[in-house]
């Protein structure tokens, strides 16, 4: 039974109590805002006469010099045309009055030199006087004095009020219809987020939680009537690098035109969901479409195989499907789905856009992967594992400043292995965490034998999301510091974009005890997520790294230069630094010294390199300073 408590009117009293409360915040707010206002226009008006005075003094300055009276008395008759001016007085250093404008109807005031001597402005509800040294050949020559009254400014302050007062009256009026309306809009409100709860944004398909619950309901009924059902897998092929390189608006209106067509091939008979960024999922449970799914596949990858036209141009989008069947390949949800997804990455590695379906096959590629994972543990406790560092730099000193600690596997068999072929893998086991934990360890201790020979570098550290969203994050990282003896002041910690944006409340938590430490933090890869520019202001972070996949087409693409152009002013707003990272040209070197990057790295500077080599180059570079 609903709870009907939710949907009751609110009470007269209570109504009444909001308005008066809405009305009050509003007054305060309306005194504040006039009160600003009123302390801004003094100051604009006062900046505006001194501006004037400083002019006016070098123009009849050489007037006092030579004597020429009319000349100087011509410069201050000017200033007619400034009718908030009432006096202008041209003082000689003996206190007498060289040359004068007043307007009529105004008096002018004595000199006083002590007055001079302890103020050069005064200001009180009727007028502004201010008094400025004459100097000629840097010495003083004489005192300029102005008086300027107050009416154009009442006369604005007073527009200002009313129209402020206006507002503030309008503002009631819309509070007091938008409260009667308040109990319909939540209801309004509930209903939207019981659509959001089970539906994607940006494609309109079911999203992951209507799939899961779906697919259990279908698993039950299939096991009750000893049936059968397929489940398909999709995952657009290199969708990554459209969204990389031509952003998030695109590759959104790009998802839900791909949505369209797969709801398309689906027919009105089965559902198309969304379970991942560029992932997609369908369930049959009709014997005949089970009996034949590779048919059903292809129908979707025939689907997908004309290009798709956007922004007048041709897009050609691959999808890789995999497909697990029950109760042959598992009989719950989560083996059904390792299952499909084994056979998804089968399908990718066959050359993209094909379909299959999971077999033994694929349990001997599962197998390879433990194998990976089995080598990876062995090679934490053999040392196998290496960190290597590329430089950062200042601009426009081009200074040696910091360093990005990057891993290097030495594999017995393989040689040097890069993080693209491992670090993936880790993630998915979990593996990861101890990975990161090594890497933040040996960083630190690295920073602090710099530190000893006299080189001062901050030390930037990755962090995976699977480390980031550790309950004991911050007691981990706060253990490394204390083992190490680290300087908090000289450790960078980066995120990605991504990352942070999962649980933007979390994470909001979690950096700022991280803060609190005297660490400095980073967005990495920034450009490529979908960050808020309110969560974006609450982070408690010092720097934006602009990801690699926009610098490397400037200053030839125009939306990488219009892109980096636009982050490196809304950091600077934010009071944020920026990295540019991945710059291998003098061109684009040119371009962020333009634009104001505070920071670069990239092979134009230096390729990653060991700890020995580092350690030559920062040591050069401390001398070359000294």
């Amino acid at each position: 039974m609903v709870n009907s408590a939710h949907h009751q009117p609110v009470p007269p009293k209570l109504r009444v109590a909001h308005i008066l409360a809405v009305g009050l915040a509003l007054l305060i707010a309306t005194v504040t805002l006039i009160s600003m206002e009123y302390a801004s226009l003094r100051h604009n008006m006062a900046v505006t006469m001194q501006i004037q005075m400083r002019i006016m003094a070098g123009n009849i300055a050489q007037a006092l010099v030579h004597g020429e009276r009319e000349a100087a008395s011509e410069v201050l008759a000017s200033l007619a045309e400034a009718p908030e001016i009432d006096t202008a007085t041209l003082y000689d250093m003996q206190q007498n009055r060289f040359a004068e404008y007043v307007r009529p109807g105004s008096l002018l005031r004595p000199f006083d030199m002590m007055v001079v001597a302890q103020a050069q402005r005064q200001a009180d509800l009727q007028k502004i006087e201010i008094w400025q040294p004459v100097i000629s050949d840097d010495m003083q020559i004489g005192v300029l004095y102005m008086r300027s009254n107050m009416k154009g400014l009442y006369r604005q302050l007073l527009w200002y009020i009313g129209t402020t007062v206006t507002v503030m009256l309008v503002t009631l009026f819309a509070a007091a219809l938008l409260l009667s309306r308040l109990q319909r809009a939540m209801l309004k409100a509930e209903e939207r987020a019981g659509f959001l709860a089970n539906y994607d944004t940006v494609t309109d398909l079911p999203n992951r939680h209507a799939f899961n619950r779906r697919f259990h309901a279908l698993l039950d009924e299939a096991r009750h009537r000893h049936g059968i059902l397929a489940l398909l897998v999709f995952d657009l092929d290199d969708f990554k690098v459209i969204n990389d390189t031509l952003g998030h608006d695109v590759g959104d209106k790009l998802l839900h035109l791909v949505a369209q067509r797969l709801v398309s091939a689906a027919g009105k008979k089965d559902t198309v969901y969304r379970v991942g960024g560029d992932e997609f999922a369908m369930i049959l449970n009709q014997p005949a479409d089970v009996e034949n799914v590779e048919a059903v596949a292809n129908r979707f990858i025939r689907a997908l195989s004309q290009p798709i036209v956007m922004n007048e141009r041709n897009f050609y989008i691959g999808v890789s499907i995999g497909a697990s069947i029950y109760p042959y390949d598992g009989d719950d949800a989560a083996h059904l789905l390792r299952d499909a997804d084994a056979a998804m990455y089968y399908a990718k590695s066959r050359g993209k856009n094909n379909f299959q379906m999971f077999s033994a096959e694929m349990h001997h590629k599962s197998s390879t992967r433990l194998i990976l994972e089995t080598e990876m543990r062995v090679a934490l406790e053999e040392r196998q594992f290496e960190l290597y560092y590329q430089p950062q730099f200042s601009l426009p000193g081009r200074k040696l400043v910091g360093v990005e600690a990057l891993i290097r596997w030495h594999h017995p068999q393989r040689g040097i292995l890069y993080p693209s072929s491992f670090i993936p893998i880790a993630e998915e086991t979990g593996l990861i965490v101890r990975i990161g934990e090594w890497v933040l360890r040996e960083a630190c201790k690295q920073a602090m034998e710099w530190k000893e020979m006299g080189v001062a570098l901050r030390m930037s550290v990755n962090l995976s999301g699977r480390q980031f969203r550790q309950e004991n994050l911050v007691q981990a990282v706060t253990k490394i510091i204390e083992q190490t003896g680290m300087d908090s002041s000289l450790l960078e910690l980066e995120i990605t974009e991504t990352v942070l944006m999962e649980d933007a409340e979390v994470t909001t938590a979690r950096l700022m005890d991280l803060k609190a430490m005297g660490m400095h933090l980073a967005i990495d890869d920034f450009g490529t997520g979908y960050s808020s520019m309110a969560y974006l202001k609450r982070f408690p972070v010092s720097r934006l790294k602009i990801d690699r996949s926009f610098i490397r087409d400037i200053p030839y693409d125009a939306d990488d230069v219009a892109i980096t152009t636009a982050t490196i002013q809304m950091a600077h707003s934010l009071k944020l630094e920026v990295v540019a990272e991945g710059v291998e040209t003098k061109a684009q070197l040119q371009f962020l010294l333009e634009q104001g990057s505070d920071m670069v790295q990239g092979y134009l500077f230096s390729h990653p390199m060991d700890a020995t080599h580092m350690t030559e180059i920062a040591l050069a570079s401390k001398a070359r300073q000294i």
